[in-house]
Order: structure tokens, then sequence, then C-alpha cells
């Protein structure tokens, strides 16, 4: 990966392309520590100290801390990603959008987009709309009137889609994908404080050792546990490398063909199958859906220790058994459901046989469609289990360990995913110049 960058830096229009990128991320981080006005800051923080486990305290992690500092970047590039969630699925529930992706050709493509940036804002209006109350109710505004719902509202709806439009811009002059580079960055940023939690958990422990005390919110790590949280760090990473490149091939065979007097096809070829090929969007959903409890939870008054309530409210903590158990099952449930989308068995075997493609062994048609079912409900299956096993650890080691590690699963696999995207962006674009300097 280094010998990559390196390489790429060395030629000029390559480096102009990671510069570019690189403004990209700077304006990023300077607008999330731009605070919109009227918002007391320390009161939003010590609000969403004890959010953590409601979906509240997912945005934080993905906006790179930015939600809890109400920036102008507060809302991050989730109303992005989101609307194309969205539009993404009414393309295979509305038939007129279907027809619009797969037969529009370019003019349908740019429909499409201009469709998910409108609900992009519309989405961002809703969010920013609820944040502006959730913080009007539990008193953290210095003001409050009409005059400074708007400017926060307009401030943090202006903020997402200044930020859309820089995904774009690194899209057409920068390197890999802007949506998904601005994602990581914000992910990236938390990396210092986890790092300063896990220190000072340290320094705690050797105070206990000591026969000193500390406070109630602090926590105490033993050294041997951080070695531990490091080195399954780097399994977790390697083993997102090594199943983010896996794939299933089946074999495919071309059957030969006359044209006039010459013979075409009789090729052997391939037809790949990613293990994940849904990526993180089950784990995000999975997430959204199990987090919604607690985040109900959150804002109903407290329940005495002891009542029934109080109970309820410890079995969907996420740190509980229950919830561990909920979240695996639904994450296995939207693998299936994001790769039905994703892959249509049918579709596949009806474009092998117009294109005079068989698999050997099967005959065109069902029989074809059946087999790749099947393979398709194995290898997602393992897909599944490997998100939820991804998922799952770092819950596990806060519970064990009783202290917030401050990311999670989903942020290993998309600063992982997006940094191999990168790499492969800047191998391609390399290999195009070669061969463009061979055929001049």
């Amino acid at each position: 990966m280094i010998q990559t960058v390196r390489k790429a830096w060395g030629i000029p229009e390559l480096r102009k392309k990671i510069l570019f990128t690189l403004m990209i991320l700077v304006i990023y981080r300077i607008g999330s520590a731009i605070p919109v006005p009227y918002v007391d800051t320390q009161l939003l923080n010590q609000y969403l100290e004890g959010m953590g486990t409601t979906i509240l305290g997912l945005y934080n992690v993905m906006s790179g801390g930015a939600f809890a500092q109400a920036t102008v970047f507060a809302l991050g590039i989730q109303p992005y990603i989101n609307s194309s969630i969205i539009i993404q699925l009414l393309t295979v529930a509305i038939p007129a959008l279907e027809r619009l992706q797969r037969e529009g050709g370019e003019e349908g493509k740019k429909k499409i987009q201009s469709i998910t940036r409108y609900s992009t804002v519309a989405i961002a209006f809703l969010q920013a709309l609820g944040y502006y109350f959730i913080m009007k109710r539990q008193g953290i505004l210095t003001q409050d009137n009409v005059w400074v719902a708007l400017v926060i509202m307009i401030s943090w709806v202006a903020g997402s889609s200044f930020l859309m439009w820089l995904g774009e811009q690194c899209n057409e002059f920068g390197i890999g994908n802007g949506i998904s580079m601005i994602l990581m960055a914000g992910i990236i940023s938390r990396v210092p404080s986890m790092v300063q939690q896990l220190y000072y958990a340290v320094v705690n422990w050797n105070t206990v050792r000591n026969g000193g005390t500390l406070s109630a919110q602090a926590t105490a790590l033993n050294p041997v546990w951080v070695v531990l949280i490091v080195l399954g760090i780097v399994a977790l990473i390697v083993l997102i490398v090594f199943v983010n490149d896996a794939e299933r091939r089946i074999p495919v065979q071309y059957a030969k063909r006359q044209v006039g007097r010459k013979m075409y096809g009789g090729q052997s070829s391939n037809l790949p199958m990613k293990v994940n090929m849904s990526g993180v969007l089950p784990i995000i959903f999975a997430q959204s859906i199990a987090t919604i409890p607690a985040t109900i939870g959150a804002f109903l008054p407290a329940p005495s220790e002891g009542s029934f309530g109080y109970a309820v409210l410890n079995a969907i903590d996420s740190k509980s058994v229950l919830y561990l158990v909920i979240y695996f099952v639904l994450i296995i449930g939207f693998s299936y459901f994001y790769a039905s989308i994703q892959f249509n068995p049918v579709e596949i075997s009806n474009n092998l046989k117009r294109n005079g493609g068989f698999i050997p062994g099967f005959r065109p048609g069902k029989p074809t469609s059946d087999f790749i079912a099947r393979v398709l409900n194995k290898i997602t299956l393992f897909g599944a289990i490997y998100l939820g096993i991804v998922a799952i650890l770092p819950l596990l080691v806060d519970k064990f360990t009783a202290t917030s590690i401050g990311i999670g699963g989903t942020s290993v696999i998309i600063v992982v995913g997006v940094a191999l995207e990168t790499v492969q962006a800047l191998e391609n674009q390399m290999l195009m110049r070669q061969y463009k300097g061979f055929l001049d």
C-alpha cells in the first residue's frame, strides 16, 4: 500500500489528484471544528455521553464527533448515504425507477443522481429539525426563537449539502470515492481520543494498584487487556482484508458459434460472487433498528432501580445478551435481503443464456438459476456470520473490560474497505497511464 502511494506520488497528474483529495479532507475537518451559534456544546457533550447506545451515538461516530459538538458538519454525510440507500431500494420497488436505472443509460443515471441530491436535502432538513427540538427540550440552547431555529437548521442543511458537493468533486478530480473518503476521515479522527482513553484507563489501573481511589466515572484497565485489544484490532483488520477480496468463482463455458467464415466463442470464463457483496450496509441497518428501543427509552423518564422498566432498560442495553443476539440475527437477515437485491440468479441465468454461456453440468434456464441461488445462499451465510462477528467483537470487549474502545466493527470495516478501494483506484490509474505511454 505504501509502495503504491509512493509510486503514484511520482506521477505529476496523480500527485495533483492526491493533493486535491487531501485538500477536500482538510476542508471537511475544518468545517467539523466550527460550531453553529446559540448552542452550549458542553451541555450537549454531557447529554450525548449518556446517549452512546442510541441512534444519536451512531450518528456521532459516523460524523467523527462533529455531532456532539454541533458543528456546521454535524449531520455529516449521513443524509446522502441514507438518501442513496432509500433510492436504491426504491428502484427495486418502483418499476419506473427500475426502468430509468436499467434502460435510461447515462441520462437515466443523471436523473437518479438528481433525485438523490434533492432527497439528501429533504432528509438533512428532517434530521436538523429533530436534532434542534432535542436540544431545545434538553435546555442546551443559549437562546430560543424562530431566528435561532432558522440559523441552526439552515447551517446544518447547508453543511450536509456542501459535503455532498465536496464528495462529488473528489470523485471527479480526486482519488477514490469522495463520500467514502469523507466518512473514513470522520471515523479516523476519533482514533486519537480512543488511544487517549486507553492510556488514561491504564494510568487509572496503576493508581488503583498503588492504593489510590478513582471517581465513579473513571475506568481502569489492565495493560495486558490493552495489548490484547490492540492485537485483536490488528487481527480484525487482517480478517476484513482477507474477506473483502474473497469471492466464489463459478466456471462458465461459452459455446462456439460461426458468424460468416469466422468462429466465435468457445472460451472459458467464470462468474465471480463476492463473499461480502453487501458491504457494511447490513450492520448499519441492523444497528439502526436494534438501537430504536434504547433510543425510545432514553427519551422517557428514568425508572427507579428494581422496577420493571429498569429491567427492560437493562435488557435492551447495548451490552446485554439479548441486544447482542437480536443485533446478530438482524445482521444475518439484512445480509440476505441486500444480497437478493444486488444479485438476481434468474437475471444472471438469462444473460448467460442470451450470450451463449452455460455452467458445466447444468442446463440453461431454471437449473442454472437454481444452482446460482444455492451458491448465493451459502456464501451469503458465510458473509453474514463474518459481519456479525466483526460487529459483535467490539461490543464484547466493552462488556468484559468495562471500558469503551471508541470504535466499532462498522467503523473498522469502513476504514479498511475505503483504504483498499483507494489503493486499487491508484493502481488502476497507474496501469492506465502505463498502457497509454506504451500505445503512444
